[in-house]
């Protein structure tokens, strides 16, 4: 495999950056635009697989329509020929390495969703982490460009183990249950001492009922109750109250 001293300098830049600590999102942001680089792409984007849900949520992305890929995560990803099929592998598998292009080609998938951006070659990445799929990356070139090649495959799967610890090493450290309370905090249900260690990480409403699967009134709720049991009006009073 020959590395043009661009990419190996890119490569150093990657590798030393998932040496850093970045939080989840910035994670897949920072590596979707070195490695677009890194294979001479144009388009990029990142999920989270949400197992409750059984949705992919989210997202990140760079040279994509926003309201594209809105209405993916609200659409598309449920008519999706190519995805579920990628998502099984740990290695970078590219799309035609599941679904002939020409085949692709015939579905409203492609034609309604990735043609709209100009998606034709992709190549895709899970990170894996003890049965856990912590996020992932999907690089796109235009038509007027080739397929990926195997060697760039290699290159992808060389960059995989830095990417899965450095996702996990995020969601390590805004992992709410590993976020202490102190006594006080015995006076709230489980459901309650959830609630307020999203709070605590700075989480919004409509963020903590997406990660609780719960609805946002259910989310007003428990933090009403924690706001009563503590003896609190606010959320910066609830968190200073039941910090150890």
């Amino acid at each position: 495999m020959y590395l043009s001293a661009k990419q190996t300098s890119l490569l150093a830049q990657i590798m030393q950056t998932m040496a850093e600590p970045h939080e989840e999102m910035e994670i897949r942001e920072i590596m979707g635009d070195l490695v677009m680089q890194l294979l001479g792409a144009q388009y990029y984007a990142s999920f989270v697989w949400q197992p409750q849900a059984q949705a992919f949520g989210l997202p990140t992305q760079i040279n994509m329509d926003p309201m594209n890929l809105h209405a993916y995560q609200n659409h598309y990803q449920f008519h999706d020929p190519i995805t579920p099929l990628m998502q099984r592998y740990q290695v970078a598998v590219r799309a035609t390495d599941v679904l002939p292009m020409e085949t692709l080609k015939k579905t409203e998938f492609f034609n309604d969703f990735l043609n709209k951006d100009g998606l034709y070659w992709g190549v895709n990445l899970y990170a894996w982490h003890q049965g856990q799929n912590l996020g992932d990356m999907r690089i796109w070139r235009d038509k007027r460009r080739e397929n990926f090649t195997p060697d760039e495959l290699r290159l992808l799967d060389m960059l995989l183990p830095a990417f899965v610890t450095a996702l996990a090493r995020a969601q390590r450290a805004t992992q709410p249950n590993a976020l202490p309370l102190n006594t006080l905090s015995q006076r709230l249900t489980p459901r309650e001492q959830e609630t307020a260690r999203l709070v605590m990480l700075g989480r919004s409403d409509k963020e903590i009922a997406r990660e609780l699967q719960i609805s946002i009134t259910t989310v007003r709720t428990h933090l009403d109750n924690a706001f009563r049991k503590v003896g609190v009006s606010s959320r910066a009073a609830l968190v200073h109250k039941l910090r150890p």
